[in-house]
């Protein structure tokens, strides 16, 4: 495996085009897309078709740094979704997203916040990196409360986008939480 950050108890990997699958078995679980499409799957041909090739394109652009990354348990190898540290299509390197996506086997066992924790610190101690970003909806709790544990600040309320509104809990909209390298340095 092509580690690209190894944790405690993860390692983090850039994708391949071999790939599809695990992201399409993630993104069928109705709980994991709860709040992003309101429990819809992906459809597999827009994975294999769009998402995929245009992760891998990111690898391409950002000479691997950032990305979105596969997420493997040291500890037997298995799959337990992704992790994202990227910025914008067209945005300033020194801002990047910071986000994840699990397998519903793997929440609740701190995997979110270790992982994100590491790629704060790779972000401000080896990428350059200026500000972190995260969003999500306002009634996701479980995100917002691994956002806190890493000390990010709540920055600002978003609208939720027309493509979302169909979704529990759209009403409230969503919320930004940011962290700066300055403010993560003083946290360390």
């Amino acid at each position: 495996m092509d580690t690209y950050l190894e944790t405690e108890r993860l390692a983090l990997r850039r994708l391949t085009a071999d790939d599809a699958d695990l992201l399409i078995e993630l993104d069928s679980d109705p709980a994991v897309m709860r709040y992003l499409t309101g429990g819809s799957p992906t459809a597999p041909e827009l994975v294999r078709e769009r998402h995929l090739p245009n992760i891998l394109a990111g690898y391409a652009k950002w000479d691997g740094d950032l990305g979105l990354f596969a997420a493997h348990e040291k500890d037997g190898g298995a799959f337990i979704g992704w992790f994202i540290l990227r910025p914008e299509p067209e945005g300033p390197l020194d801002e990047v997203e910071l986000g994840y996506r699990l397998r519903q086997a793997a929440w609740g066992n701190g995997y979110a916040t270790e992982g994100s924790r590491a790629l704060l610190g790779r972000a401000f101690t080896e990428l350059g990196v200026r500000m972190v970003w995260a969003e999500t909806m306002s009634v996701n709790h479980g995100s917002r409360n691994i956002m806190e544990k890493l000390e990010m600040t709540l920055a600002d309320t978003i609208p939720t986008p027309s493509d979302m509104e169909m979704i529990q809990g759209s009403e409230h909209g969503g919320v930004r939480y940011e962290i700066t390298k300055e403010q993560w340095e003083r946290r360390q």
